[in-house]
């Protein structure tokens, strides 16, 4: 169990070790070394997902380790509630960067291995704080530095 405490409140993540080992166990190292702490929920699309763990509150990009493998094929689906790796248009290009879903997200599922048929690795789903996400969901947001979608306010986690 994992605990984000954040500016708006604790959200409770669960990981899944046994579908997405290699997601969850890349997640739960970031975790461990801190360096989701002072990272802020970048990107609110009410009604999609909240997505964090990239940018600090001034908007600046944090170095990560080595992208890891998607693992969207191995049946966990994107659903109100999920945690799932973010990543560019290229599948196996995940590092720290996730979102939760705040719908079910099934177009985000894996179809295919293409490009565009592989999908969002679900490594976990939030246990508690699912109030909290809803409400970090309400934020207002703008476009900023180029980045569209971040919330006027900073979100900030915490601690970790």
């Amino acid at each position: 169990m994992i605990t984000f405490t954040t500016n708006y409140g604790d959200i409770e993540i669960e990981l899944n070790m046994a579908q997405a080992p290699v997601s969850a166990k890349n997640f739960l190292k970031y975790c461990q070394e801190g360096f989701f702490e002072g990272t802020i929920f970048h990107r609110v699309i009410k009604g999609f997902m909240i997505q964090g763990g990239g940018f600090t509150a001034e908007m600046e990009e944090k170095p990560t380790r080595a992208a890891i493998v998607n693992e969207a094929n191995r049946g966990l689906k994107n659903i109100q509630g999920t945690i799932a790796m973010a990543r560019t248009d290229a599948p196996h290009s995940a590092t720290a960067q996730f979102f939760i879903n705040l719908a079910d997200n099934d177009f985000l599922d894996y179809t295919a291995t293409t490009n565009n048929g592989w999908g969002y690795t679900v490594f976990g789903n939030v246990t508690a704080g699912i109030d909290v996400v809803n409400h970090i969901a309400q934020v207002k947001t703008a476009t900023i530095q180029g980045y569209e979608n971040v919330p006027c306010e900073a979100i900030v986690i915490n601690q970790v």
